[in-house]
């Protein structure tokens, strides 16, 4: 296994919830010793669900991974934390941030940022239909913040 190059560590996100914790094994590594990109996206994908879930009181499907970026290899041993936010709430969709980040086994106590992903997540009916978001607290709180968040945001030119 080639060595890892000596990353400084980052600070957690004190912006997001934490939503998931996993340790990857090695039945999930690739023909390159690293763990396989597949297994990560799909423990993104859960971790991601996780805000949208809460408040939808419904199914919730994975309409599209917006963005997704593989900044360091995961290795065996790893402990991965997700960290999600949601950046937009629509009538039927929300879009999240998710922000991943590893424990190095042999340096434990220090994060170094792996993997970032932006997916939107819709509400569907049993039919498979869009259906609306209810309209709960946590749904408006988050509605407030992102638009408080905006305006506080100077437009960029």
């Amino acid at each position: 296994m080639p060595p890892r190059p000596n990353l400084p560590p980052q600070p957690l996100p004190e912006d997001k919830e934490l939503v998931l914790k996993v340790v990857p094994m090695p039945a999930d590594v690739n023909a390159n010793g690293d763990i396989f990109g597949g297994w990560v996206m799909a423990q993104v994908d859960l971790a991601g669900s996780v805000l949208p879930q809460r408040i939808s009181h419904t199914r919730m499907v994975t309409v599209a991974v917006n963005e997704f970026i593989f900044k360091q290899p995961v290795r065996v041993g790893d402990i991965l934390s997700f960290y999600a936010g949601v950046l937009k709430v629509g009538r039927t969709s929300v879009t999240v941030n998710v922000e991943v980040f590893a424990e190095r086994f042999s340096d434990q106590g220090k994060f170094v940022k792996v993997t970032e992903a932006r997916l939107t997540y819709v509400a569907i009916d049993a039919t498979g239909k869009p259906q609306e978001l209810p309209d709960t607290e946590q749904t408006r709180a988050w509605r407030e913040a992102l638009l408080a968040q905006e305006k506080n945001t100077p437009e960029q030119s």
